[in-house]
């Protein structure tokens, strides 16, 4: 595809016609997992944050794919690494990314990354600088295991809804993003991501969300717009419960703590727990269109949706982890043979 971008960092970046091409070469790695489209290849995963579907289902479609993956951890197994251009290194870190990315790209033929923000300053941590730092001096394609957003997640949560209801045309279905309760503050990484694929897909989009002050980042909810304007469908944002949930075709679900606290999760305390309530339950999913339910995972059961919700045939859950594994093959497979 001429049309390929370098990197894969955010879906924003592909057209719809490279999303969709992938998402069709996903499903065809479904069928068969094993082929050699990176037969002498190698990619370095390099984590500075824990993963478990993110790690397995890249080290495994490398090697379902005949190619390798190391696994590096900056701080761990790995030297801890600097990122701001200009700054004596006198610190704990013992090399810059300048030198990482290019020494990486000098072995491998593709860089995977996965850093969360630092939870200290949205302002600082929404320029994404590790991933962006990463980009910009790798000589190879880089590809986002996770940062501020989550690409990939997008692409296997799609590749579920269109397994489920038999279409690769989502257009026209009600879409619910909803915030659930979380004892902890979290990365809104892939609420961006849900919002973005959805609306890039043409659906009728909910955000659900307990108040104004946990309404995305203007970023994201740009994106959206623009994709709405772009695919049709459309966006709309809400705190109320009942009529969120009333005819809704699909239910994703996530936490994530409210940007104007970032960093000063103190007082956003007793405002998140005010609203356990949002919780995804068998009354709320009563509600909706026989919708189905789906989470990024992990999820802690009976505080962001009941064991009903989960054990229901209804939940696409365990299908959308599935598919990481296929979506990943198709975006390493396509950047490592442009």
């Amino acid at each position: 595809m001429t049309s390929t971008p370098r990197h894969f960092l955010n879906t924003q970046d592909w057209s719809r016609a490279d999303l969709d091409a992938l998402l069709a070469r996903a499903a065809g790695f479904k069928r068969d997992r094993l082929g050699d489209q990176l037969r002498g290849k190698s990619i370095a995963l390099v984590f500075f944050n824990p993963s478990m579907r993110t790690r397995t289902s890249f080290e495994l479609g490398a090697f379902q794919l005949g190619g390798h993956a190391v696994v590096l951890q900056p701080g761990k197994d790995a030297w801890p690494i600097e990122f701001d251009h200009g700054t004596v290194m006198d610190g704990e870190a013992e090399e810059h990314v300048a030198e990482v990315a290019r020494v990486l790209g000098r072995y491998a033929d593709l860089i995977g990354v996965r850093a969360f923000p630092k939870f200290v300053d949205w302002s600082v941590d929404r320029e994404d600088r590790v991933l962006k730092a990463f980009a910009k001096y790798s000589p190879v394609p880089v590809i986002n295991m996770e940062t501020i957003t989550h690409p990939c997640q997008e692409l296997a949560h799609a590749m579920a809804l269109q397994e489920h209801f038999g279409t690769s045309d989502l257009r026209g279905r009600k879409f619910v993003l909803t915030w659930t309760y979380h004892p902890k503050p979290l990365n809104t990484a892939v609420a961006n991501s849900a919002l973005t694929i959805a609306t890039r897909m043409g659906m009728d989009v909910t955000l659900l969300c307990p108040t104004p002050e946990y309404v995305l980042d203007e970023r994201y909810m740009g994106w959206a717009e623009a994709n709405v304007a772009e695919s049709g469908g459309s966006l709309a944002v809400s705190h109320d419960i009942d009529s969120a949930y009333a005819g809704a075709d699909v239910v994703y679900a996530k936490s994530w703590g409210a940007l104007p606290y970032f960093g000063n999760w103190a007082p956003e305390k007793p405002i998140r727990d005010r609203y356990k309530h949002f919780i995804v339950d068998e009354r709320k999913m009563a509600l909706t269109n026989d919708g189905v339910f789906s989470h990024c995972l992990p999820l802690r059961r009976n505080v962001k949706a009941t064991d009903a919700v989960m054990d229901s045939p209804r939940c696409i859950a365990i299908d959308e982890a599935e598919n990481r594994l296929h979506v990943q093959k198709a975006v390493m497979a396509t950047l490592a043979n442009r």
